[in-house]
């Protein structure tokens, strides 16, 4: 939804240093003493047993305790798992597989071969996440990946490319054979604008492909015991040349919720086959409830909806998200909708701000699936959209539409809990214009195009927001959770891996045409892991956290209280502003206290800006680089640094040593990487 139109490079000092690909290695000793870091199968022999190790985000639970969100899976890397297949990765280069997968490491399956996984705990549900290969022209292909349980198969996955594979610059194509779309930007591959040069340079083709990964969800007919086998395998007869297998969740689904006291779609003409258009039906449905006082209750099913369902002041519950299912096809408007739309397809959406918005929405216990292959930043084919006031959104599964929640206020006290958002175009939920009092926690993001979780604060400023306890893993593009102005917002206690290119795990920035920050912004408790990207119009790396000046001066107070920043691609923090206005704005009144930062390839701070910031009990250890980089607004004065850094004391590990304060210049514009070993407890 938002632009991503790049700004000027920032000029740099020193000669280009090439970064090695960057290992990361995330072996993780479990209970009982086993290493999880290398693969279970081994080519010397027959594939040895393996007690199943189960990570959140790819790590050791231990690391993470009370951060991110509360779901009811557990997760297994497939590198973890006992294969025939070959490891990929470690790598957190953009544009390759294992770049996107979660813990920057996946299985990669040929036909015949297999991955088996031991269950952890009872389960009568898995979700796999993989990829296969795109279709040669594009578009995406199907192929089979047969399911066995204790070495009897149950059942055989038909896997689909049709959702990923995107290619070329922003906001992409999905035609592999595509030419540049902006040959008038910039392109780090040739280090030049392509519309500027003569000859035109060649760029190779497919041009930056990305977006890999999908993921599917399987009922298993019957629940399984702990230490039963789940095995994966590429039939021999597969249509793909290849199978990554990335991670699988395991679940005990409860059974579908029952509501006897409601207006039943079914009464009213929906199709539970998923055969016929259900739209008509549920909105009749939603007509009599809100005349009777009843509830709306979706039934075990799959239900066709190829629209937005508009909704106010009704409460809509499914059986589950496993069992209610809400389909639909992305549909071609015969001519371009007001607001720009050029399709539509499958959504509940309040009514426009402008309309005086929706209120006393609540939805829950179902699917919404939809079709959505492309990023056009004007259609509104999001799972949720519009203004939904006093209202609640809990346990929903989102995926393949272009943004799971897009919130246009001004609204205010929605709250969103509970939902899982997957495979998105765009960002998974998106506080847009003026949203305040509202609440965003226990959510489960993954493998979103854009921001994992926004507030957008553009035209309005958005106020009093939480986003807690969430769990934001592998944006391909931009931050796991970023906020854009407003006023007294809190991030705090979320869990954010793998972030992928052009973004951090968490991003502070002064963009997009945002309202000011004003009042305080406190950042509390968060835990970040193989975060920090490589920023490909910079050619710089990023910070875990990234401040960012772009629009205005960021001079409100920002507190980034109790978090830990975990194996960090480059810096742990990180402040800049653009080149082009580095004399005009700064990043000042920021403080952070009681952080802890396990590894980082680069620096601990990269300041790139002027302003200042103060540091206590700001512990550090496996540096990569000098602790701080300070390159203050590039001038280089005599006095030293635009940027100064206080030092309030405690800060162990020797980082923020005395002679770079307060404002020492120590600036390497690309300072040489060294991968740090695995973070561990404190």
């Amino acid at each position: 939804m938002k632009r991503n139109v790049r700004a000027a490079l920032p000029r740099t000092r020193r000669r280009r240093r090439t970064v090695a690909a960057l290992a990361a290695a995330t072996a993780l000793a479990t209970a009982v003493g086993l290493l999880a870091g290398a693969p279970a199968g081994t080519a010397a022999g027959k594939p040895r047993p393996a007690a199943p190790v189960v990570t959140r985000a790819a790590l050791d639970p231990q690391l993470v305790a009370g951060k991110g969100a509360r779901v009811g899976f557990l997760e297994q890397e497939a590198e973890n798992a006992v294969t025939d297949g070959e490891v990929i990765g470690p790598d957190r280069t953009a544009y390759t597989l294992p770049s996107e997968a979660s813990g920057r490491r996946a299985v990669k399956l040929l036909p015949g071969r297999h991955v088996e996984f031991t269950l952890p705990a009872a389960a009568n549900a898995i979700t796999v996440r993989y990829s296969i290969p795109d279709a040669p022209s594009g578009g995406g292909i199907t192929a089979p990946l047969d399911v066995a349980v204790n070495g009897k198969r149950v059942r055989t996955m038909t896997l689909t490319s049709e959702y990923a594979w995107l290619y070329n610059q922003y906001p992409f194509s999905n035609d592999p054979g595509a030419d540049l779309l902006h040959p008038d930007w910039w392109i780090t591959e040739c280090s030049c604008v392509p519309a500027a040069t003569t000859p035109f340079p060649t760029i190779q083709k497919p041009f930056r492909p990305s977006h890999f990964y999908d993921e599917q969800r399987l009922l298993l007919g019957r629940t399984y015991r702990a230490g039963d086998r789940i095995r994966l395998t590429a039939p021999a007869g597969t249509t793909a040349a290849w199978t990554v297998i990335d991670l699988l969740d395991s679940e005990l689904v409860a059974p579908p919720r029952v509501r006897l006291l409601a207006a039943n779609v079914l009464a009213f003409g929906a199709d539970p086959t998923g055969r016929r258009d259900s739209a008509p039906a549920i909105e009749r449905a939603i007509a009599f409830a809100k005349r009777t006082g009843l509830d709306v209750y979706l039934p075990p099913g799959t239900f066709q909806v190829n629209r937005h369902i508009v909704v106010d002041d009704v409460t809509i519950e499914g059986a589950g998200n496993w069992h209610t299912i809400v389909k639909g096809r992305q549909v071609t408007l015969p001519r371009p909708a007001p607001d720009g739309s050029v399709h539509t397809g499958v959504g509940f959406y309040g009514r426009d701000a402008a309309d005086g918005g929706s209120r006393n929405v609540h939805l829950s216990g179902f699917a919404i699936e939809g079709d959505v292959r492309e990023r056009i930043d004007t259609d509104q084919v999001n799972g949720i959209g519009g203004a939904m006031s006093d209202s609640t959104i809990d346990g929903l599964h989102i995926r393949h539409t272009k943004v799971g929640l897009w919130f246009d206020g001004p609204m205010r006290n929605v709250r969103v809990t509970n939902t899982i958002v997957v495979d998105q175009i765009a960002d998974a939920l998106n506080f847009h214009t003026g949203v305040t009092d509202s609440l965003v926690a226990h959510n489960f993001v993954r493998n979103t195009g854009d921001d994992g979780l926004a507030m957008w604060s553009e035209a309005t400023a958005n106020a009093r927001n939480t986003f807690d306890h969430n769990t934001v893993q592998s944006p391909v593009l931009a931050n796991g959770i970023a906020i854009y102005g407003g006023t007294d917002n809190t991030v705090s206690h979320n869990l954010i891996a793998d972030p992928v290119r052009e973004g951090s795990a968490l991003q502070v920035g002064s963009r997009f045409g945002a309202e000011p920050f004003t009042g305080h912004l406190w950042i509390t408790g968060n835990t970040t892991a193989r975060a920090g990207t490589y920023e490909l119009n910079w050619n710089i790396g990023l910070g875990a956290i990234w401040l960012y000046a772009l629009d205005r001066s960021i001079d409100a107070r920002v507190e980034v209280v109790g978090d830990a920043y975990l194996d960090s691609t480059y810096n742990a923090i990180m402040l800049v502003s653009e080149w082009s206005v580095k004399d005009l704005y700064s990043i000042g009144n920021v403080h952070f206290r009681d952080i802890r930062v396990d590894g980082t390839g680069t620096s601990v701070v990269s300041a790139r800006t002027a302003g200042g910031a103060t540091f206590q009990n700001v512990d550090a250890r496996n540096v990569g680089a000098v602790g701080v980089n300070n390159c203050g607004s590039f001038h280089f004065t005599p006095a030293g640094s635009e940027f100064g850094l206080t030092d309030l004391g405690g800060n162990d590990g020797g980082w923020l040593a005395a002679w770079q304060l307060p404002n020492t210049i120590t600036c390497d514009d690309r300072p040489p990487v060294v991968p740090p070993p695995p973070p561990t407890r404190w």
